[in-house]
């Protein structure tokens, strides 16, 4: 039977930061924080949207010898292709024409401390073979540099199933096996049971703070109410709830029916039916346009040369091996455009 909040225990400071919880399955994500802080071993953690995987990275390192040094959190999908080595190992003076001074990398940046990659399923090709190599012997180079050697921990994160992307050829497995030692999976918030009420009440006091208001309290049928919803967007979405509330009501109780939150979830529903489904993720659907327009003005041009290479890059403006990548990339072959034109 669950207690009313007013009879819970009250949340008491975690050495963990703001990771609040006492259900099963979270205790057990606690446990291994504490194993995984005390190694720096290459981290997974996989998760739901909204489950907490920046919170829990913050935790092990914070918790761990690297604490003094930077954390450092980045989108994989907020690197362009063209910039991923310059952004990820920096870049030498006068490497490239606005390249004034020496400008450190992200990797630099995080030296002695961790660099967590989040989102990392949405890496195209060429940035997944770029971190395989800088995973294999933690050793960069600096874009017009020398070689170096990075004291860094790499923690990445993905609320996709990476083994299903493998499947389907959209990760490389060998980079999953680097990635992969050792694997941290966070439970949804609607499998935390009671976990939902402490956050909620620690999300209250905090705007509570931040507002400089009275505290409030949840109504028990609200209580129960959060206990019922499937909490989609997980911890998110309650944080997101308790703090509009404090922006749009001033009642000293919080009362919320499942039938408000579902209307907020079909809300959101018909907000992202808006865009096409199909668009996905903007790094990776920057990516398949790329890729569907490269393929189409190869085979095009192939076409117009009736296969002959030196000279379709000799149109194109490309070297002739850069070119031959390109056409090897996407399977295209010279012959079979040189059948095509002959049996026309």
């Amino acid at each position: 039977m669950t207690r009313p909040p007013h009879e819970r225990a009250p949340v008491q400071p975690s050495k963990h930061g703001k990771l609040i919880g006492r259900s099963t399955p979270f205790s057990s994500v606690l446990t291994l924080v504490d194993k995984l802080a005390a190694c720096d071993a290459t981290l997974l953690i996989q998760g739901e949207t909204g489950t907490g995987k920046e919170v829990v990275a913050r935790a092990i390192h914070y918790s761990s010898a690297r604490s003094d040094h930077p954390f450092i959190p980045i989108n994989c999908g907020a690197i362009a292709d063209s910039l991923i080595e310059s952004e990820l190992f920096g870049a030498e003076r006068g490497a490239f024409t606005d390249a004034k001074e020496a400008r450190p990398g992200i990797i630099a940046q995080a030296a002695g401390g961790t660099l967590m990659l989040d989102e990392v399923e949405v890496m195209s090709p060429k940035a997944q073979v770029v971190l395989l190599r800088f995973l294999e012997n933690r050793e960069y180079r600096p874009v017009g540099g020398r070689n170096r050697q990075a004291d860094v921990r790499v923690i990445a994160a993905s609320n996709q199933n990476l083994r299903t992307l493998v499947s389907k050829g959209q990760f490389r497995e060998d980079l999953l096996f680097r990635l992969n030692l050792v694997c941290l999976e966070l439970p949804s918030l609607h499998a935390r049971g009671e976990d939902v009420l402490l956050l909620a009440e620690t999300f209250i006091a905090r705007y509570a703070l931040e507002y400089r208001q009275a505290a409030r309290s949840l109504h028990p049928e609200t209580a129960a109410v959060f206990l019922q919803y499937h909490w989609p967007g997980n911890v998110r979405e309650l944080e997101n709830l308790i703090h509009r509330q404090f922006l749009i009501s001033d009642e000293p109780v919080i009362r919320l029916s499942l039938r408000q939150l579902s209307a907020g979830q079909e809300r959101r529903k018909a907000e992202r039916a808006a865009v096409p489904a199909t668009l996905g993720k903007f790094q990776a659907a920057k990516g398949r346009a790329i890729a569907q327009f490269e393929k189409s003005y190869l085979a095009s041009l192939l076409s117009q040369t009736q296969g002959n290479v030196s000279l379709a890059a000799d149109l194109s403006g490309k070297e002739r091996s850069a070119l031959g990548k390109l056409l090897k990339k996407y399977g295209l072959a010279r012959t079979e455009f040189k059948r095509i034109q002959k049996s026309s």
